[in-house]
């Protein structure tokens, strides 16, 4: 029941961002941006390594850690555009 709520949410926080990054709402060098996305990764790897799916932990894994650049860059004021 624990792993179902966390991939709920994980998966929750990512479109959120992807939605409201689509609707013009929230750009991808904003911090909540990145914040939404790096949250939700890190909870759907974290829901992938206890269920030992090996493809998605290195989606997971890989989609945090893009995320965490993205936060960094936030956080210095950087867009990298």
């Amino acid at each position: 029941m624990v792993a179902q709520s966390a991939s709920i949410l994980g998966a929750a926080l990512i479109l959120v961002a992807y939605a409201a990054h689509q609707a013009g709402r929230l750009g991808r060098d904003r911090l909540l941006y990145n914040i939404l996305n790096a949250a939700g990764g890190l909870l759907l790897c974290l829901v992938a390594i206890d269920a030992r799916q090996i493809g998605f932990i290195i989606l997971e894994a890989v989609w945090t850690v893009i995320s965490l650049l993205g936060l960094g860059k936030s956080l210095r004021g950087t867009s990298g555009a």
